[in-house]
């Protein structure tokens, strides 16, 4: 007869089994300042992820549609600038109304699938005036179900010509197959206080959202997977003067102006110890996936965990406002 205790401490030397996920990052040139057939490549790419048997799916910082690039190519800060005004009111225009129902296509498309997306898109605020712009990051969960809006708290130079900053209230995480996963929008990567706000969350697969370019994304990546100890996933976006449509408002001046790439892509994964699982691609269109094993947070997060262990509430705490902000409050 066997011994029961033995057989215990047999059982008790098998590790627990640890999620894993694959996930994708989709590098995609937007139909510049082309709402509709931007999404229609967007849905593309989801279906190819969805092939590929990934779970989730990551878009760059605006890429519908598309990011504005013409305020450093025609003297953007000119006040009264009428072709200023001309291309902002066809951002306006191109924006994308999240509450109205714009992103319902690719809501259903993620059920259809069972996979998740995080989308980056420029974002017409209906409830702040119909009128101005954020750079938001959309999560949509498998189910179809929109997560979180975060915009971005603080636009970069010479893109506050043309967005507004955001709040708190997409600061989020999510649970997907045993993981959670968050995401900020291009140098809020940079701002430690967002950064611990997810952390504190739990958040141990992070999604960071760009316009594009190596050298956005070539160090900061495996920098935030070593200081998160969390997957990090930087999804970048692609754009080349020559893809101007040149029957846009001042696209000849932009074509004069720019170099030959405005962004050059650069997306790329790195693992919670730093080292890359995807190194960063440039200069072309693709969906390449990799599969992350929860296993491995749980190896690197032994000797450091930045909201866990390692943190040091009593000396230094974090607060977080995530009420939408309003100009207005109705008291009806």
């Amino acid at each position: 007869m066997s011994d029961p205790a033995s057989a215990r401490a047999q059982e008790s030397t098998v590790p627990p089994e640890a999620p894993e996920i694959t996930v994708a990052l989709a590098q995609l040139a937007p139909v510049w300042l082309d709402r509709k057939r931007t999404l229609d490549k967007v849905h593309d790419a989801i279906r190819d992820a969805a092939g590929q048997g990934a779970r989730l799916v990551a878009f760059g910082e605006a890429l519908v549609p598309g990011y504005p690039f013409w305020p450093e190519l025609t003297d953007g800060a000119v006040f009264e600038s009428a072709l200023q005004k001309e291309l902002h009111a066809l951002y306006q225009r191109e924006a994308v109304d999240v509450s109205g129902g714009d992103l319902a296509a690719t809501c259903a498309l993620a059920v259809e699938l069972g996979i998740a997306v995080y989308l980056g898109c420029i974002e017409r605020a209906t409830d702040r005036s119909h009128h101005s712009l954020h750079a938001s990051l959309v999560y949509i969960d498998p189910h179809g179900q929109i997560g979180s809006v975060h915009r971005k708290l603080q636009p970069t130079y010479e893109e506050r010509l043309n967005w507004a900053p955001g709040d708190g209230h997409g600061l989020r995480v999510h649970d997907l197959d045993g993981f959670r996963v968050g995401g900020l929008n291009c140098w809020e990567n940079w701002m430690p206080l967002p950064r611990a706000a997810l952390y504190g969350q739990g958040e141990n697969v992070h999604v960071a959202a760009w316009p594009g370019s190596l050298r956005n994304t070539g160090e900061i990546t495996r920098f935030i997977a070593r200081e998160g100890r969390s997957f990090v996933l930087s999804a970048s976006a692609l754009m080349k003067t020559a893809w101007i449509d040149d029957a846009l408002p001042g696209a000849a001046r932009m074509k004069a102006t720019g170099a030959e790439w405005l962004t050059d892509g650069g997306s790329c994964l790195a693992g919670p110890d730093g080292e890359w699982l995807i190194e960063p691609v440039q200069h072309e269109e693709c969906v390449v996936t990799a599969t992350l094993d929860l296993a491995a947070v749980r190896r690197e997060r032994q000797n450091f965990d930045p909201a866990g262990h390692y943190s040091r509430p009593d000396v230094t705490r974090l607060v977080v406002n995530r009420e939408r902000q309003s100009t207005v409050l109705f008291e009806d």
